[in-house]
């Protein structure tokens, strides 16, 4: 069988069983390419490397192991990260298990794609990864602003274990700092900028999450019943950890209606990612004071 029929006849497994994707991958035929690949130790770092290997003729073994991945993403309905240990955000490798949620952040995009470039300065050195999980947020600030020093901060003593694994993979433990607090109480401002994403799930979205969604940390996704009430702490904290010219970075999901319902006065400025321009706002000190 060659690879490209592996692929495809697993994908269609994939659908029939009805898993949920959106964990790194939006369809089935992406994410039996991610385990398929995987599984025969090829590289991750874009589907497109797919187009060297479809024509190669699998030994029965190797499409054997693969359905065996499969027939595991489908009973435990676990992630695909999860199962290989790895996820990409960016381009960029982070190691992942099930202490730390997936990470798919939409500020990754504008990380990478200068977008909050315009609200930093010259001046900028400290930058604090509020909620850090697995540390991929403080990791790409690190690599896209080299004259940064982060802190990665997290309530979670097994999200920051994670976290120091993929810290420690990408060489950045000279410039980025593990601390552990619930919210902004583990900080050690004040910061330039601040990036977070936090728990934000309504508790009716979170009685209908998928079981991919509810095999991750609970502690990462709850906020309460209109998703606010990690976030109504933060903006109340901001000021005092923001540096007079800060600013916040905040994601929120498709929470915006519950946001704007919940801080009526704010005018936040709402910042464009793949998923539109409603997934994450950005504020200033200013507007938080």
């Amino acid at each position: 069988m060659k690879l490209i029929t592996c692929i495809d006849t697993e994908a269609a497994r994939l659908t029939q069983a009805g898993v949920f994707f959106g964990h790194g991958t939006t369809n089935a035929f992406d994410e039996a390419a991610w385990l398929a690949l995987w599984r025969l130790g090829l590289p991750l770092d874009a589907l497109d490397a797919l187009d060297d290997h479809a024509e190669r003729e699998l030994s029965d073994a190797e499409a054997a192991a693969i359905a065996a991945l499969v027939d595991e993403r489908i009973a435990t309905r676990k992630p695909a990260a999860y199962l290989t240990g790895e996820a990409w955000l960016q381009g960029v490798p982070f190691t992942v298990d099930e202490r730390a949620i997936v990470p798919r952040s939409f500020i990754a995009e504008l990380i990478a794609d200068a977008s909050i470039d315009a609200w930093l300065s010259a001046d900028t050195r400290r930058v604090l990864d509020l909620c850090t999980g697995n540390g991929s947020l403080a990791v790409l600030a690190a690599m896209a602003w080299p004259d940064v020093e982060v802190d990665a901060l997290d309530i979670d003593l097994g999200a920051l274990a994670v976290a120091r694994l993929n810290v420690e993979r990408h060489n950045l433990a000279l410039r980025v700092r593990l601390l552990q607090g619930d919210g902004l109480e583990g900080a050690q401002g004040p910061y330039d900028l601040i990036l977070c994403n936090p728990p934000y799930v309504n508790s009716t979205s979170m009685a209908a999450l998928p079981a991919e969604y509810r095999a991750e940390p609970e502690l990462a996704l709850a906020g309460g019943t209109d998703g606010m009430d990690f976030i109504r702490q933060l903006l109340h904290d901001a000021p005092a950890a923001l540096t007079e010219n800060g600013v916040l970075v905040l994601e929120i999901g498709n929470e915006r209606e519950h946001f704007e319902a919940a801080f009526p006065t704010l005018e936040a400025v709402w910042l464009e990612t793949s998923a539109g321009a409603d997934q994450v706002l950005l504020l200033t000190r200013e507007q938080l004071a």
